[in-house]
């Protein structure tokens, strides 16, 4: 998985997400406008720092970062340093006053953004079997599987505390690589919030068999692990609020997608029948902005989608139940 994704002929380095799935930052505007929101209740939780970091972690194109510098007032933005971390190489397209790195800022005071990240970062596959749980080894050719060793031990405990198989046949997808890869996030911020949006579980609902799905072009297909396809599974994301909490979040909250944008703003409310008397041109308008907001918000749709905010030194600047 690691190397279909992130190796030097892997999916991540050759393509761009949008041209194979669609995000919420696709969907709409308004997802960026949540966070433009989102942000400026960081910055007066800061105190207003002369820098303010806003950090996109598997940023794509780059495309949420200049939505959200773009939808800030003036004055937030002549002190904002957006930084986007991608694999990729850098689009010629994006503003210059973006930032474009590998791998986070050592030292991060204010808010960072991951949204779909965690569900790309690679894990192992854990079946239980007669002979107990197996890793499943996976041909990169045919995708075909077989079982392999018993998991590290580090990995037993991560299955043991939060995510057991108990009937033969049942499978876990061992988030403990997602744990450590939010912790480094968490670890990295001085004060501010993170941010992890994601397909996403918690333990007292995993999936019997799992979540492992292939994309490409807008389709799902079989989960072979060539670097010709995306290759996703869902995020534990309770797992990962534990990690966060251990490496130095002194606040977090756990919630859904449709929670969030709600306490953001978005709605999804139909404007007044009036309105289009008065002002046919602003009725259309706002009945475009609703119809987007409710995509964002559909519980059955990315208003599914889990939220994770967790912050240093800071409260969290959302006031949301799932």
């Amino acid at each position: 998985m690691e190397r279909a994704l992130y190796g030097e002929a892997g999916f991540y380095r050759r393509e761009r997400p949008a041209a194979h799935f669609r995000t919420s930052v696709h969907a709409s505007a308004r997802y960026a406008d949540a966070f433009a929101r989102l942000l400026i209740s960081v910055d007066e939780a800061l105190g207003h720092p002369p820098r303010l970091d806003l950090v996109d972690v598997g940023a794509g194109c780059g495309s949420l970062l200049a939505q959200i510098r773009s939808a800030v007032p003036a004055e937030l933005a002549v002190r904002l340093a957006p930084t986007a971390v991608e694999v990729s190489a850098r689009p010629p397209e994006l503003p210059a006053e973006i930032g474009w790195l590998p791998e986070p800022p050592e030292e991060i005071t204010g808010l960072v953004v991951a949204n779909e990240w965690l569900d790309n970062v690679p894990l192992d596959v854990v079946e239980l079997t007669p002979s107990g749980p197996r890793v499943m080894l996976v041909d990169p050719r045919t995708g075909a599987e077989h079982p392999g060793p018993a998991p590290t031990r580090e990995d037993g405990e991560w299955l043991d505390r939060w995510w057991p198989v108990r009937e033969p046949g049942d499978r876990a997808e061992v988030g403990r690589t997602r744990c450590l890869a939010w912790a480094s996030v968490i670890s990295r911020l001085r004060r501010g919030t993170a941010v992890a949006v994601d397909y996403s579980h918690v333990r007292s609902g995993r999936p019997a068999y799992g979540t492992l799905t292939g994309y490409r072009d807008g389709h799902v297909v079989p989960v072979i692990p060539d670097g010709s396809c995306d290759v996703t599974a869902h995020v534990a994301l309770d797992a990962c609020a534990s990690a966060g909490l251990e490496a130095g979040a002194t606040a977090s909250l756990l919630t859904t997608q449709r929670a969030a944008l709600r306490a953001l703003g978005l709605s999804g409310a139909r404007p007044p029948i009036e309105l289009a008397h008065r002002d046919p041109r602003a009725y259309v308008e706002a009945l475009c902005a609703a119809g987007e907001e409710a995509e964002l918000i559909d519980p059955a749709g990315l208003g599914g989608f889990g939220w994770l905010l967790q912050s240093v030194g800071i409260p969290i600047p959302l006031n949301a139940t799932r």
